[in-house]
């Protein structure tokens, strides 16, 4: 259930429940309902980025997923600071539910599980990403009313899509059953989704803004959409530039570098019969006598006829 919050007028209990709420009592100039119309746009470019596509089709890295838990980490670390600045500003305060939404203890067990203890220290703020945390805090500290839009883009999106992320990344990653790593997806306060949402929206369109308010707070959710964007554009960029990994968490293609016991072609199981490293193959036949032979007299030949073409 929602946390227990104070009218306005500091008297009794607000006591809405999820079951109160009617889907088909908003009207179009709601402002759950002018943020939905509104970002319609934002939404579909953002679901449509390269990243996002890949991470719905499961062709997420694991190094490119712990980048992104990064990020989304200082994001809401921002916004739940913002969020507890403004907890008792009416023009906030009907949509804080820090028991039920907040995500930056979830995220911390994700980054721990991830980076281990010391998770802290291995960290850092990307550009995209403090762009998106310097306007959080600026909208927090000087236009509050406009924290409404950013808590609207990512609450309910995670509420919704979120999910779907959460099984693709899952499955693809091999991640445990238990949900050690994607604890940012799990809302253990929130019986029903789908009531929450619409609770949610139902105390959005009762805060008492006008017409032009209203319209700075769309204007301000489409912003946060681009703000998403950017990262997810970064994060693309930063995804390019890894190493293939396999999808099971396997070791990368072994450059002879390193613990051959890390190569993929490494004998099965440290032992058993199969087929040797292709790269510890060539460095063994390039130490026989006779191969060396053969290789010398290459490049005794290859140096001639270089020498001719340059003279």
């Amino acid at each position: 259930m929602p946390s227990a919050l104070e009218s306005p007028e500091g008297g009794e209990e607000d006591i809405l429940r999820y079951e109160e709420m009617e889907s088909d009592s908003v009207s179009p100039v709601d402002l759950s309902e002018l943020l939905k119309e509104g970002t319609k746009e934002s939404h579909d470019r953002a679901e449509n980025t390269q990243f996002v596509k890949d991470f719905l089709k499961g062709r997420i890295k694991k190094e490119l997923f712990k980048l992104a838990t990064v990020a989304l980490h200082f994001t809401y670390s921002a916004l739940e600071e913002e969020m507890d600045r403004n907890k008792n500003n009416p023009v906030f305060a009907p949509l804080y539910f820090p028991v039920e939404l907040h995500r930056r203890e979830a995220l911390a067990k994700d980054l721990k599980y991830f980076y281990g203890e010391d998770w802290k220290e291995k960290i850092q703020c990307s550009e995209a990403t403090q762009q998106y945390v310097d306007r959080i805090h600026h909208v927090g500290q000087h236009e509050p009313e406009l924290l409404v839009a950013h808590a609207y883009t990512r609450y309910m999106g995670d509420l919704s899509g979120g999910q779907v992320l959460k099984k693709v990344a899952q499955r693809a990653l091999k991640l445990p059953s238990t949900e050690e790593g994607i604890q940012f997806y799990v809302f253990d306060n929130i019986s029903n989704a789908q009531q929450f949402k619409q609770l949610y929206r139902a105390r959005m369109n009762a805060l008492d803004f006008d017409k032009d308010t209203k319209a700075r707070i769309v204007e301000e959710a489409n912003k946060a959409f681009r703000f998403n964007m950017q990262v997810f554009d970064e994060l693309d960029k930063i995804g390019r530039s890894l190493t293939e990994e396999a999808q099971d968490g396997g070791f990368p293609v072994h450059d002879g570098k390193g613990d051959i016991r890390k190569c993929p072609y490494y004998a099965d199981k440290l032992g058993t019969a199969g087929p040797g490293c292709p790269f510890h193959a060539a460095v063994g036949l390039a130490r026989q006598p006779l191969v060396q032979l053969v290789l010398a007299a290459c490049v005794a030949v290859a140096a001639g006829a270089a020498a001719w073409y340059v003279l």
